[in-house]
């Protein structure tokens, strides 16, 4: 039976934390803020919205959402994010993606004009361009660093291993490649394309799924003492839910079919998703210290 790397473990010992450097920045005159803006009302990002202002609150930073409506125009938006940019008691800015379809066409500019250095989700250019030299600017996407925090939390260190990430998304895949190579592991990034993949993930140390493919990680695909990481959110029409009924999250890993093999793995829900927010809420912590 695998060991499952449990989400709220490693939320607790960060929210603990961060509680302790939020404190400390209200002693020196600094509210932690962090501004929501939402386009519309879809219900993952009402999910995520209710999850990170949550957090935000058992952590002492101060959260605002700010709903524009889903036909919002684009110069709409820009201002709201100038509003953002000029308020120097803001110091992160989430901003729900994909955009409104008639908003896409415009995306490089809209993302690109919130300030880097409020950039807690690795939304902008620069962010990204951060993450892939080392340099401090912006943040890693939160769903990258959650998968960081998890190892770190368990004492799984990466240095000389071989890692597999099965994802080329900016999202998850790419950047938590470039965190994994910065902690000198040996990384292959892999896709739903890739030539006989379980060939090539039976070969890590750690796996990270993010493929966004429900049941595409099966038994063939791992081996005994492998560190697994399902990142990914899919809908199972047929997996009981708690009330009674059919229909819930699942992730990428036939849980039943991997766990038995594994040494690891996070469970889908209950595991990398339940980190993310606590990164969310951690960066805004960071880019306030950084004010500093």
């Amino acid at each position: 039976m695998a060991q499952l790397l449990l989400g709220k473990e490693v939320t607790a010992s960060m929210n603990e934390s961060l509680r302790c450097r939020a404190a400390s920045l209200r002693s020196r005159g600094v509210t932690p803020k962090l501004v929501i803006l939402r386009c519309g009302e879809a219900s993952s990002d009402l999910a995520y919205e209710k999850s990170a202002l949550a957090r935000a609150a058992q952590i002492g930073v101060e959260a605002e959402v700010r709903a524009l409506p889903q036909n919002v125009s684009r110069q709409a938006l820009l201002d709201a994010l100038d509003a953002v940019n000029a308020d120097r008691s803001i110091h992160g800015c989430l901003l729900f993606r994909p955009l409104p379809q008639h908003l896409r066409p415009f995306q490089d500019e809209i993302v690109n004009r919130l300030d880097p250095a409020k950039d807690v989700d690795s939304m902008t250019s620069l962010s990204c361009s951060g993450v892939f030299t080392g340099q401090a600017v912006g943040f890693p996407p939160c769903t990258a660093q959650a998968c960081m925090e998890i190892l770190d939390h368990y004492g799984i260190a990466c240095r000389g291993r071989r890692a597999v990430v099965i994802g080329r998304s900016l999202v998850i895949g790419k950047p938590v490649s470039m965190l994994l190579l910065a902690r000198d592991a040996t990384v292959t990034i892999c896709h739903t394309k890739t030539d006989d993949l379980p060939a090539v993930t039976r070969q890590a140390d750690i796996l990270i799924s993010a493929a966004g493919a429900l049941g595409s990680l099966t038994a063939d695909h791992v081996r005994p003492g492998q560190i697994v990481l399902d990142v990914s959110v899919n809908w199972d029409a047929q997996k009981p839910n708690a009330r009674g009924g059919l229909g819930a999250i699942a992730g990428d890993a036939v849980f039943s079919e991997v766990e038995p093999v594994v040494g690891a793995i996070t469970p889908v829900p209950g595991g990398v998703g339940a980190v993310t927010a606590s990164v969310l809420i951690g960066h805004v912590v960071e880019a306030a210290e950084r004010t500093l």
